[in-house]
């Protein structure tokens, strides 16, 4: 095993958003044993990095559904970014999930996230904008903002509005243009839609990271979730679906551990990269 792909949000972090000791001590060896160790997340850049901190191993770190991949120093290895046009067409084409809308770039701090306005009442994602004010902006339209080209347009909301949404950009006479990256979260009643660049996705970028390294898949272990991890569990040479992973990923015989409660991580990568400890199922 030369390399360890991790998602972050509900894979290497538990249900309340902490990383299980377990889990931490797990990297650290791999690491330790020269494995290479690659966070693969939704999240932006600067969200994950507190993640990425707590772990002692350098890492590299594939953010935003794969637009980006950089070291944990700050040092960008590749970008694939959305056409800003396209991305207009995007806004335009779902003015119904404008609350919703959030347009991200890849900008040292300020104006990363542009969004037309904060909603304090807003109580599933205000606690998110708030904790990130510094890297807020405000645009009205928020077409205004696309002065460049972003990472990606994102949605947010209840299960039911994104699956609408879902379908309309998935019908949209260009959508050829972009790709879709969806999770969900149903105990929250939560998901969010990534638009980005075509074919661009965590499994993808983590190919082209691994061949850049010389690495072939079948020397990765990647462990995942959610339905914006089945790219990436299908590139791996060894997938492991997390045990409160989402249906649709247990469905193709991969592996499956513990659950991100019960420190499934560290099982995983105990059982395929160290060799040692408690398997998984």
């Amino acid at each position: 095993m030369r390399l360890i792909a991790l998602d972050i949000d509900g894979t290497l972090l538990d249900s309340r958003w902490q990383l299980p000791a377990a889990n931490r001590d797990a990297v650290a060896e791999a690491a330790r044993r020269g494995i290479e160790v690659v966070l693969v997340t939704g999240r932006r850049y600067d969200f994950a990095m507190p993640v990425a901190r707590q772990l002692d191993a350098p890492l590299t770190m594939i953010v935003s559904n794969g637009a980006l991949i950089r070291s944990n120093d700050g040092q960008t290895r590749l970008r694939h970014l959305l056409p800003r046009e396209t991305a207009k067409r995007v806004l335009q084409s779902t003015g119904r999930w404008r609350d919703g809308a959030v347009v991200i770039f890849d900008r040292p701090r300020r104006d990363q996230l542009m969004m037309e306005f904060l909603d304090e009442n807003d109580s599933v994602r205000y606690g998110y904008y708030k904790r990130n004010l510094e890297f807020i902006g405000l645009a009205a339209p928020l077409e205004n903002c696309l002065v460049e080209d972003p990472i990606q347009v994102m949605f947010s909301g209840a299960i039911k509005s994104m699956r609408e949404a879902e379908v309309a950009l998935r019908d949209a006479p260009f959508a050829s243009e972009y790709t879709l990256a969806v999770t969900a979260y149903a105990e929250k009643d939560f998901a969010m839609i990534d638009v980005v660049r075509p074919a661009c996705s965590k499994g993808a970028s983590l190919a082209e990271w691994a061949a850049l390294r010389g690495i072939p898949r079948e020397e990765v272990l990647a462990i995942g979730d959610n339905h914006n991890d089945f790219e990436m569990l299908s590139f791996a040479g060894i997938p492991v679906v997390m045990g409160n992973g989402v249906s649709e990923l247990k469905v193709f015989g991969w592996h499956e551990t513990a659950t991100n409660d019960e420190s499934g991580v560290a099982a995983a990568i105990q059982r395929f990269a160290l060799r040692e400890a408690p398997s998984c199922a």
